[in-house]
């Protein structure tokens, strides 16, 4: 296996920089310095400030498109619980590296990160590299977003997603189709409702109606069936007046084959005239089947370095910025397989195994090594 106490250093400067839904920046300062030193063209692209998407890109005019790598370098906040580790220390105890963004997923950056400069010390005779390292991705993909023009058009081999896998590979996950179903009325006294129109009742009937609902059809075959979730209900401003508002949020879950202009139609058929329907988040499924060639290649891979990540074709559980990355890129194989553990993404006393940092630096390589040809 390759020499990889580099993935864990790399890693623990990373954890130092909080990014905690900000500031990703700083934390591409030091990705930034090591890609350009190795030859790569890198540029960084704000959204917000100090909030930056980096592109970075080595010999990507070759014969075939270039392989992607991607990962993103934001965190979400610590939570309420206190820590029993400094979060920003990346604190070692045995096999686990502790500290926000250990597992999700500045170790699988780390570790794309370094696969890519080791790469660029060759000369490939196939393909090259690039390299999308995003913002915001925790609050809705909002830093691919702002690239996604940027990458659209252009050539592009398969896509890899470094996010918490346990290196197990996955083939990708459901969409995320958040919306705010919306109801009206008029508002009157308290006392006098019958003057009034009730937006609450209005919407209570909806929900009732929408915790009812079946989406047509019998589901994915790995990912099972669509998912709906009715998440928040608000309505009124104070007790003695009739509502003239009220809203709530809906979550559903699509898989491959659903198409989210046609799921908002199902939605607003089944609650009726009476509510609105307003899009908060809107990414699509990502789906590459395991018989793709690419796909295949990479589970041998992984299997060859991680025998103990048995390989079955998996969806992961939350939506990555592959929603967005993968149409901008012309739609490649795209597959998910990072070190972090699913388990502690979000977590409390958030660690990462050393072990799978270092295993999947390997697996970066090699995959890196087949698809340019070094």
């Amino acid at each position: 296996m390759t020499d990889t106490t580099e993935v864990t250093e790399l890693t623990r400067r990373l954890v130092a920089v909080p990014t905690v839904d900000a500031d990703e920046s700083a934390a591409q300062t030091i990705v930034a310095a090591l890609l350009e030193r190795a030859g790569f063209t890198v540029r960084s692209h704000e959204h917000a400030p100090g909030r930056a998407t980096l592109i970075a890109e080595w010999q990507t005019g070759l014969d075939t498109a270039p392989l992607c790598l991607s990962g993103h370098l934001d965190t979400v906040p610590l939570g309420a619980a206190p820590w029993t580790r400094d979060p920003y220390a990346g604190e070692r105890d045995g096999d686990r590296l502790y500290g926000r963004g250990t597992s999700d997923m500045k170790g699988g950056v780390a570790a794309m990160v370094l696969a890519a400069v080791r790469a660029a010390a060759h000369r490939p005779r196939r393909a090259g590299l690039r390299l999308v390292l995003t913002a915001a991705e925790e609050t809705g993909a909002l830093g691919a977003r702002h690239v996604a023009p940027l990458l659209r058009g252009g050539r592009s081999g398969p896509l890899l997603i470094a996010e918490p896998t346990a290196n197990q590979v996955v083939h990708g996950h459901k969409g995320a189709l958040w919306l705010t179903a919306r109801t009206s009325g008029i508002t009157a006294h308290g006392s006098m409702p019958h003057l009034g129109d009730n937006a609450a009742y209005k919407l209570a009937h909806a929900v009732v109606r929408l915790a009812d609902f079946a989406f047509p059809g019998s589901g994915h075959p790995v990912m099972g069936r669509p998912t709906l979730n009715v998440s928040t209900l608000a309505a009124g401003l104070n007790a003695n007046s009739v509502p003239d508002l009220a809203t709530a949020t809906v979550d559903v879950r699509t898989v491959s084959g659903q198409d989210h202009a046609e799921v908002r139609a199902q939605l607003a058929a089944q609650t009726g005239p009476d509510v609105s329907w307003e899009p908060l988040v809107d990414l699509p499924p990502v789906w590459t089947d395991p018989d793709d060639t690419w796909a295949r290649t990479v589970g041998e891979l992984v299997a060859d370095v991680a025998p103990d990540t048995a390989y079955t074709p998996r969806t992961a559980t939350f939506f990555t910025d592959a929603a967005v990355l993968a149409p901008a890129l012309g739609a490649p194989p795209t597959l998910i397989c990072g070190p972090g553990e699913p388990s502690q993404a979000h977590a409390t006393d958030e660690w990462c195994s050393v072990r799978r940092l270092e295993e999947s630096l390997t697996v970066y390589e090699r995959v890196v090594a087949r698809w340019c040809g070094l």
